[in-house]
């Protein structure tokens, strides 16, 4: 069977509070590791009022501490809001905690628009520019390959997984250049999923780290025990990518059982276009998805997102997908 993972974004719910949205995180991750899913990841997203991961660093040591063997991680730091060497320091101090299970997955995509880099002090473009450079920096704060005037401490000689995360070429081409593992974003970008995942294994040139490619995609996941519940289940975050997309982000609302047939065309050709990498329905439905998905991609592994208004009907979720998968 496929090595499955889980990616969350620490939703938080209409009604409820930013405490309860890591609280919930903390069991959810446990009912993760208790079924065998690999990895635990959050990814970072600032300002936003429906996302508790901003702190990305902090939150991940919270699923740290609430677990013990699960991989957990970045899906992704967004590196240009960053500098390499608080990185380093910040996931060395991660390892140096939870030894032999950290992964640090990394994106170029900068802050949401300029009220973010006036807040973070930065050249969010000119950051952008820099990524491939401060990637082989950070690299180097862990593994001293390159010759660097400073070590950090937390973080030299610690033992992290490094990612190259993506939803276009670019992430695809410096990831095969530096010869590391490649996750795509295809569970709410897409279109350039086939092209990316060909020029990286095309491109690939084996590192110290890794010998030969390996692939993580993305998938939005949810399942219930009919497909009916698992569509109506699915309605919160197709609200919630709405929202962002049209400007209004807020709080994960409750579903809306038939909301996608209220929408406008324009918006329901959005959220049917990622229906690719979208497996929603009865632990059967979700398991074709998934296994015509891996067999279209090649592949390794795949992560999982899907926020459900209620937590517990995220943890059946993976319950029923990983006995799904492996039946």
């Amino acid at each position: 069977m496929i090595p499955l993972s889980v990616l969350d974004l620490i939703p938080v719910r209409e009604g409820s509070t930013i405490s309860q949205a890591f609280d919930a995180a903390g069991k959810l991750a446990k009912v993760a590791e208790e079924n065998g899913y690999k990895r635990y990841w959050i990814a970072e997203h600032h300002a936003t009022e429906g996302i508790a991961g901003g702190a990305t660093s902090l939150a991940i040591s919270h699923i740290g501490h609430c677990t013990s063997t699960i991989r957990i991680g970045s899906g992704g730091i967004m590196l240009p809001n960053h500098n390499p060497f608080v990185i380093a320091e910040q996931f060395g101090t991660l390892e140096a905690l939870f030894p032999g299970r950290v992964d640090l997955g990394l994106g170029r995509a900068p802050g949401a628009g300029g009220r973010i880099a006036q807040a973070l002090r930065k050249d969010l473009m000119a950051a952008a520019d820099n990524f491939p450079s401060d990637v082989v920096e950070l690299r180097a704060l862990f593994t001293g390959d390159v010759d660097l005037p400073i070590k950090a401490t937390p973080g030299f000689g610690a033992d992290i997984e490094m990612w190259m995360l993506g939803s276009s070429l670019f992430g695809a081409q410096l990831a095969a250049k530096l010869g590391m593992p490649y996750a795509f974003a295809s569970h709410f970008a897409p279109d350039h999923l086939d092209e990316a995942l060909r020029v990286y294994r095309e491109r690939f040139e084996p590192s110290p780290y890794l010998d030969t490619p390996h692939v993580m995609a993305a998938m939005t996941a949810i399942a219930a025990d009919s497909d009916q519940e698992a569509f109506d289940l699915a309605t919160s975050q197709d609200q919630s990518f709405v929202r962002l997309r049209t400007g209004d982000p807020g709080k994960l609302p409750p579903p809306v059982p038939g909301y996608r047939d209220t929408l406008p065309m324009m918006q329901r050709a959005m959220l049917e276009r990622m229906d690719v990498a979208r497996a929603v329905g009865s632990p059967d439905t979700v398991r074709d998805s998934i296994s015509r998905f891996v067999e279209r991609t090649g592949a390794d592994e795949l992560i999982l997102s899907g926020a459900t208004y209620d937590p517990a009907a995220r943890e059946k979720s993976l319950r029923l997908i990983m006995q799904a998968m492996g039946s």
